[in-house]
């Protein structure tokens, strides 16, 4: 499902960079790194004759990556360290905090790290840059701390304090993906910060998986999974044209379980879904509980398919309940991006499609790098117009 550099057209961006580009793949951004890196190889700027990126000063032959290291000690105490220079430099560091698949030795100890410990290793190579980079910029697909954004007690304010952080620490632009809630960025209102969807991403995947969609009213439908979802929803159902519902959920407030309210029901707020396929789309996928329930609640009303896209699938309880769940016939897919790590037993899943995010990650670094507008990556409707057409065309539905 993925794309290859290799066997894409060739882009040319108008203008030259501002400054000689350099990336840094934080531990467990490699893979995305390096991908990233192979789009850029290929891609070429404006000037009296095309030249590819790489031939402006700031690349080698081995492309645009960086190395960074954060060695530890057997206490835990660790320090940024970069093993080149970055004077100069327009600077991306991609830092995926829940890549708890990288371990480091506590007292004799294989710990997996977490969101704090990649966050604080972020800091060490900010840290580490000594203000010496052209422009710090840092692309955190999935937001720190982004689900606790907002106080509605005596209760710390994580997400916004860290936007304080990075910006206190000359980071010019920070780059996310599907923010839990971007109004967080209220946080740092003078400073860039931008929340990009995969919208069309997840819909090429879709559309790769299976050939027997029809996007039309009367065979399928999107299902926002609550409130919080409704604007994520509404903009799937408005670009494939199909009508939408939506979930509320019914929480106790009375008690906290595993950091949250426990919910009590799914309440249904729509048309009626039978026989038709259902889209749900969310930013993330953490137990799965509640999507699996909501599945259930869809397939008593006599959904046809559910299919189900998450930005991010942490699947925080293991897979177990999902494959359960595809064998009794629950819930038919899940697409999901590979902006931060997903375990290799929901990769390898015949009810699991991730959508390959390497080369919009490419055209984010380059279009800054080169001080264009991003608004074309932002908005991607007349993409999607054109990917559903092809489809209509090529499948006949």
């Amino acid at each position: 499902m993925n794309e290859q550099p290799q066997n894409e057209a060739k882009h040319k961006f108008p203008t030259r960079p501002v400054a000689p580009l350099g990336v840094i793949a934080m531990s467990g951004c490699e893979e995305m790194g390096n991908r990233v890196n192979d789009y850029l190889m290929n891609w070429a700027s404006a000037g009296a004759v095309d030249e590819k990126l790489h031939s402006f000063y700031g690349a080698d032959a081995n492309g645009f990556l960086l190395e960074a290291r954060c060695p530890r000690f057997g206490t835990g105490e660790a320090k940024g360290m970069l093993l080149s220079s970055v004077r100069g430099y327009d600077l991306y560091i991609i830092c995926d905090v829940n890549a708890y698949q990288c371990t480091y030795e506590l007292y004799g100890h294989s710990i997996p790290m977490t969101p704090d410990e990649h966050y604080a290793d972020l800091k060490r190579i900010i840290a580490a840059v000594s203000g010496k980079a052209y422009r710090v910029n840092v692309i955190m697909p999935l937001l720190y701390e982004g689900r606790q954004h907002r106080r509605t007690s005596r209760e710390s304010m994580d997400c916004a304090v860290m936007l304080q952080e990075l910006v206190s620490m000359g980071v010019s632009n920070i780059i996310t993906f599907d923010a839990h809630d971007p109004r967080v960025q209220n946080a740092i209102p003078l400073h860039g910060f931008e929340s990009i969807m995969p919208t069309y991403q997840m819909l090429k995947a879709m559309c790769k998986t299976y050939d027997d969609l029809h996007f039309d009213k009367n065979h399928m439908m999107v299902i926002s999974p609550d409130e919080g979802a409704i604007s994520r929803n509404i903009y799937y159902s408005s670009a494939m044209g199909l009508n939408m519902g939506m979930f509320y959920k019914r929480r106790d407030y009375t008690r906290v379980v595993n950091g949250r309210n426990p919910i009590i029901a799914h309440e249904y707020l729509g048309d009626s879904v039978e026989g038709k396929d259902v889209f749900v789309a969310d930013d993330m996928i953490a137990s799965g509980e509640s999507i699996l329930d909501l599945a259930q609640n869809l397939k008593r009303r006599n959904a046809k398919r559910v299919f189900c896209g998450a930005t991010f699938a942490l699947f925080t309880a293991g897979t177990k309940a999902f494959e359960d769940a595809y064998r009794q016939g629950v819930i038919d897919h899940v697409f999901a991006t590979n902006l931060t790590y997903t375990t290799p037993d929901a990769v390898s899943s015949d009810w699991f499609t991730r959508a390959d995010m390497s080369k919009y990650m490419a055209f984010v670094i380059a279009t800054l790098n080169h001080d264009q507008s991003l608004s074309y990556l932002l908005d991607p409707w007349n993409r999607i117009e054109r990917l559903l057409s092809r489809y209509r065309a090529e499948h006949g539905v």
